[in-house]
């Protein structure tokens, strides 16, 4: 490179490029200053800005929700006696409170109310019996898709009320106080799902209890907590079954004043817990033997007046099966016709006879009226025909020929009752809606009013429809959905 070019700067030319340097650099920091200014001020902006938004941040609030198990209601403890030491009811837990995952900002609590404790549903009035009422006896313990349909089926054929075995020993079997209420409770359920009454039959004592009647205190507390725990949904009581039959007392003589003692304390038991239930005395069993198996269900009855039952049930409970007589037959004609009494009875003819028709009913009624209690109705508990085929069943020879006679004397005992019970007679309650595991090896097969049929099945017979048709047309309810 050569420098032989290179030109020497002036003094003067050196200061005037100073000065103009020296500007520039002036008028750059004003800029920076300026820009720097503005920042300032914006940030300054910002921050105020912000500091009103700045208060403590509220979480946002999500749902609790409480776990709570479908509770079924607990008995209350049943009435203690004197002396003796009421069981301890267990009490259901109260359901926890599920807590969902949730910010660690805050925890916000929302009160919950425990699951309630036995409470009763709300029920529906206190029933009041028509003179006569429709029945009918059913099995709905051990299968509940069978109990729905016949259920479903006997508010389809115009019956209000159905009547329920409830055996003490399959509640209370387990020990003193330690029961099961889990069918029963289905059981309740389904018959309020289907707008019916309900009518139980509490008989049949656990072992640890005893026979009758050293069990009628044991009998009572039972009775109390299930009437405590069905208030206002159990309508009525059925305090034993024929209790005139040695085999139905534990084996020993019928004593219609032992029985009477078990029915009062049954009786005051049930009213303490639901005063509105219905107390019925026990069914008996028709017969004309006087001997320490079995004692005549008038007998019986008179002597339970006699040893003061009167106060202590609400309606008279009677069987009126029909055996081989049509429901008009006069009591008076069938004791002395060898064509409908039983020929085999050595008793026969002569009024223990009166026995063998639908009508003896009325002679239970007359015994109500004698002893001052006419104002009470009869409930007829069991009632019915049978068209048993077996050559040696008991029960042979009193069969009628064949269902449509069947039928056509239950919607004719209907009839008579309406015409000429009224206003004494109360629920009239058929046998049987069947249990499906019968057979015709079952005496209860033939007095059916259909066919044991499985869930996907459904056998009617002339029964069923003449009733349904029948009972139908006198509640004003329409044409049977089954008859042909």
């Amino acid at each position: 490179m050569s420098y032989r070019n290179i030109q020497p700067v002036s003094p003067q030319r050196r200061g005037n490029g100073g000065q103009i340097f020296t500007i520039l650099v002036v008028l750059l920091m004003v800029g920076v200053v300026v820009a720097l200014v503005f920042v300032g001020v914006a940030v300054v902006l910002r921050l105020r800005s912000d500091s009103r938004d700045l208060s403590p941040a509220e979480p946002t609030l999500r749902p609790t929700f409480t776990s709570v198990a479908r509770e079924t209601p607990e008995a209350t403890p049943p009435t203690q006696e004197p002396g003796e030491t009421a069981s301890p009811v267990p009490t259901s837990q109260p359901a926890e409170t599920a807590t969902p995952t949730s910010p660690p900002v805050q925890t916000v609590t929302t009160p919950t109310k425990a699951p309630p404790t036995a409470t009763p549903r709300p029920t529906r009035k206190p029933p009041t019996m028509t003179s006569p009422d429709y029945g009918i006896q059913a099995f709905l313990w051990w299968q509940p898709e069978i109990a729905h349909r016949d259920l479903g089926l006997i508010r389809d054929a115009g019956f209000r009320w159905v009547k329920q075995w409830f055996a003490w020993r399959d509640i209370e079997g387990a020990g003193k106080g330690k029961y099961d209420w889990s069918t029963a409770d289905r059981i309740v359920d389904q018959v309020e799902e289907f707008g019916l009454y309900l009518i139980v039959r509490v008989d049949s004592a656990p072992d640890w209890a005893g026979p009758p009647p050293g069990n009628s205190d044991h009998f009572a507390r039972f009775l109390s907590a299930m009437a405590t725990r069905y208030r206002g949904r159990i309508h009525a009581y059925q305090v034993w079954n024929e209790p005139n039959l040695a085999r139905e007392w534990g084996n020993k003589p019928p004593n219609a004043g032992e029985y009477t003692q078990m029915l009062k304390k049954a009786y005051q038991a049930i009213k303490k817990a639901d005063p509105n239930a219905l107390v019925i005395s026990a069914g008996l069993a028709p017969t004309t033997e006087r001997s320490q198996r079995a004692v005549p269900d008038t007998q019986f009855i008179q002597a339970m007046y006699a040893a003061g039952a009167k106060p202590y049930f609400d309606l008279l409970g009677a069987h009126g099966a029909g055996y081989k007589a049509p429901p008009e037959k006069d009591p008076g004609e069938v004791a002395n016709d060898p064509n409908f009494y039983n020929v085999g009875d050595v008793n026969c003819p002569g009024p223990a006879c009166r026995i063998y028709c639908f009508r003896h009913v009325e002679d239970l009624r007359q015994i109500m009226v004698d002893n001052g209690d006419a104002n009470k109705k009869v409930v007829v508990l069991e009632f019915g025909w049978t068209i048993d085929e077996r050559p040696n069943s008991p029960y042979y020879w009193h069969r009628v020929s064949d269902q449509f006679v069947q039928g056509d004397y239950m919607v004719r005992a209907y009839q008579y009752a309406k015409a000429h019970w009224q206003p004494w007679i109360g629920v009239m309650s058929l046998i049987y809606m069947p249990d499906v595991n019968w057979t015709q090896n079952d005496e209860q097969y033939w007095w059916s009013i259909l066919e044991p049929s499985k869930i996907d099945e459904l056998r009617l017979k002339a029964p069923y429809v003449m009733l349904c048709s029948y009972i139908r047309q006198e509640r004003g309810m329409g044409r049977c959905p089954y008859a042909p």
